[in-house]
């Protein structure tokens, strides 16, 4: 599922950000995405989407890094580049950002 949520806000999809399902739609599990949108219409970059997330919604870090994996997951990119991706960035990234020492612990899938 892509989800804007400032522009679902924006446009009443969602009454408030507040009230957006996306705790929900987590919860069950479903492949979320968080987009912008339409960046010139809704003046909100994603990392203000992801920070109003963390406020409103109490995204974690850990639900912000599945989300980004989520989205690298859904690119229209080939397979063996959106693992490599993950791996060698978001995976490698959000580490760095819990504190955790350099990453020689996420080797490639072997089908990658």
């Amino acid at each position: 599922l892509e989800l804007c949520p400032s522009s679902n806000v924006d446009t009443g999809a969602v009454p408030t950000l507040a009230e957006h399902p996306i705790r929900h739609f987590i919860a069950q599990r479903f492949r979320v995405t968080v987009n912008t949108d339409n960046r010139l219409m809704s003046n909100v970059t994603l990392s203000d989407e992801f920070q109003r997330l963390s406020r409103v919604a109490s995204l974690t870090l850990a639900d912000v890094e599945r989300l980004s994996i989520n989205a690298m997951k859904s690119a229209f990119v080939g397979y063996d580049e959106r693992v490599a991706i993950i791996y060698a960035r978001i995976k490698p990234g959000y580490a760095r950002l819990r504190g955790e020492p350099a990453l020689a612990g996420y080797p490639l899938p072997p089908t990658a």
